[in-house]
């Protein structure tokens, strides 16, 4: 029987203390120690042990931990004398940002201003010290929540100053979840506002800070260098294509057969494989999900963990709010497929919505997305990648989030697909008035709301519903054309008892149709005069068993026929 599971536990000191399940990633601070790299940048999936590491990083060089070794000891790390020299030996500055989820710009930097003086009371004895001036304690009593923009500004790199006058040490800066704060920005339309003042604090702490000897900062995505990082010119940033650190965060398939055969469930290696394997960092691949993994240890069953751990607002933001490309190629990743792109792994968050393969980049950073192949162009001197959903966790929680954008109570999306099921016309176009009234603004960007593009979400989206709330009953395909002169949907049943379906939606076009009803006929003549059953009677469906349904809509309103 394996050791104890801690699920949550993010202290290093207290799973070893306690003996509780460990796997060693000591080695990162050798690694990190070793590369010399002045201000690292790691970006990883959530919940991929970022913070864990950061804190037995602070465990391990920091002076409040000074002889503690007894912390490491059977420890990869713990094997060489010169590190063990390290333990305890610099002055650390440890925060996250991880707590700051602000709706406005004004919750935001209070939660920035909260963290700093927490951390300024953390280090009270400072003030003690014998030859410190008149100015610098002025100062740091001036470090509370209530401080002036500049003062939280300059905050961290006076600390810096402080305890390097303290310990004759320079000091080391380790920053979890440093965008945190910054996507919620995003979401929440105060990008620009933030950018600014993170700039400025990024800028004093790590670029113009003499008492600082090393930084390590963590998150889930590579932010623009013109966005935060601009000053910052001894920045290496290491994202999940890097080499550097590639086993460091996360579990290696090693790892986890070994864990599965400590706690005696070796028979399940095919379906944690299936469930929670799939992340690629560099060239090192099959690394598994760790909180899933923590958890199906605990629990001894799988379960989309690491999918519901937390709020996938922005993801869901980029998916629904995306154009019509975008949610064909979802259609497509949902059902096994492969996307074909190139990516820039800078996330410039103002234009994640109109620049070509952000969405895309978005979300292999936040580990949504796997590579499975990644190709060099001579001519165009820059990668291809070849892009895949992470695994079945991935899928479920994709799954999960386009339910819910038809699962509101004034969403009566349920009710229609029983209608059509049924058969019932009537019904549906009742039903799909109020879907479409409901839903037609929420598929929209709500910043350029434009007439032409609005449609073209809406359909996409409503299909991606289809194939959710179908699937399993029905194999759900789509044959699109560029622009939106044609959208086929066909359903096809599993079972022969069910009734097969042709959908056809059009935009109603009052230079060729006088009516709604004309361009719902012009949608039926469309399927019969171009034989789409053809495909559906080529797998042996009777034509008496599919049905043809034309859609017709104007703005938000919809006729079905």
């Amino acid at each position: 029987m394996g050791k104890t599971v801690s699920i949550g536990a993010q202290s290093f000191e207290f799973l070893r203390k306690n003996n509780y399940f460990f796997i060693d990633k000591t080695g990162l601070i050798k690694e990190w120690w070793e590369n010399g790299d002045v201000v690292t940048l790691i970006t990883r999936p959530r919940r991929f042990g970022k913070t864990l590491n950061l804190d037995m990083m602070n465990c391990f060089f920091s002076k409040a931990y000074e002889g503690r070794g007894e912390l490491f000891e059977g420890l990869s790390i713990w094997k060489e004398e010169k590190y063990r020299e390290l333990q305890g030996s610099y002055p650390v500055i440890f925060l996250s940002f991880a707590d700051i989820k602000g709706e406005t710009m004004e919750e935001t930097k209070q939660g920035l201003k909260h963290t700093l003086a927490k951390l300024y009371e953390t280090h009270e004895y400072l003030r003690d010290r014998k030859n410190i001036g008149k100015r610098e304690l002025e100062f740091f009593d001036s470090v509370s929540p209530d401080m002036e923009d500049t003062v939280a500004v300059l905050a961290l790199k006076y600390l810096s100053d402080y305890l390097e006058a303290y310990y004759g040490r320079k000091v080391l800066i380790f920053l979890d979840e440093y965008d945190t704060p910054l996507q919620e920005a995003y979401v929440y339309g105060y990008w620009k506002e933030l950018t600014g003042f993170i700039r400025r604090m990024f800028n004093s702490t790590f670029k113009t800070n003499p008492s600082m000897e090393r930084a390590i900062m963590t998150g889930i995505t590579r932010v623009s260098k013109e966005s935060i990082f601009s000053d910052l010119n001894n920045l290496e940033v290491v994202t999940t294509t890097s080499e550097k650190y590639a086993d460091c965060f996360g579990f290696t398939e090693k790892e986890v057969l070994e864990a599965l055969d400590e706690f005696s469930m070796s028979e399940e290696e095919e379906q944690v494989k299936q469930w929670y394997d799939g992340f690629t960092f560099g060239s090192k691949r099959d690394i598994y999900n760790p909180w899933s993994i923590i958890n199906f240890l605990d629990k001894r069953k799988v379960g989309a963990y690491w999918a519901n751990s937390s709020s996938n607002s922005l993801v869901n933001v980029l998916i629904r709010q995306g154009n019509a490309q975008t949610k064909t190629i979802m259609e497509d990743l949902m059902k096994g497929g492969v996307l074909e792109t190139e990516l820039d792994e800078e996330i410039i968050f103002d234009q994640l919505q109109r620049k070509y393969g952000a969405v895309w980049s978005m979300l292999l950073t936040s580990g949504y997305l796997k590579v499975v192949d990644r190709r060099f162009s001579q001519e165009t001197g820059v990668f291809t990648y070849h892009l895949e959903l992470t695994n079945r966790e991935v899928y479920m929680m994709f799954r999960n989030m386009i339910r819910d954008w038809f699962s509101g109570e004034d969403v009566p999306y349920n009710g229609f697909i029983q209608a059509l099921l049924l058969g019932d016309v009537k019904a549906m176009n009742r039903y799909m008035n109020k879907v479409a009234l409901a839903t037609f603004s929420y598929f929209d960007t709500g910043r350029k709301p434009s007439e032409e593009a609005e449609p073209e979400r809406f359909y996409h989206g409503f299909v991606l519903g289809l194939m959710v709330e179908l699937a399993g009953r029905y194999r759900v395909t789509s044959n699109r054309e560029s622009g939106f002169g044609r959208y086929d949907v066909m359903l096809e049943p599993y079972k022969e008892e069910d009734p097969a379906f042709v959908l056809e939606f059009k935009v109603h076009d009052p230079e060729d149709e006088d009516t709604l009803d004309d361009t719902v006929q012009e949608a039926l003549k469309q399927i019969k005069d171009k034989n789409y059953d053809s495909e559906l009677t080529a797998r042996g469906i009777p034509e008496e068993r599919i049905r043809h349904l034309g859609f017709a809509f104007e703005g938000k309103r919809v006729l079905i026929g």
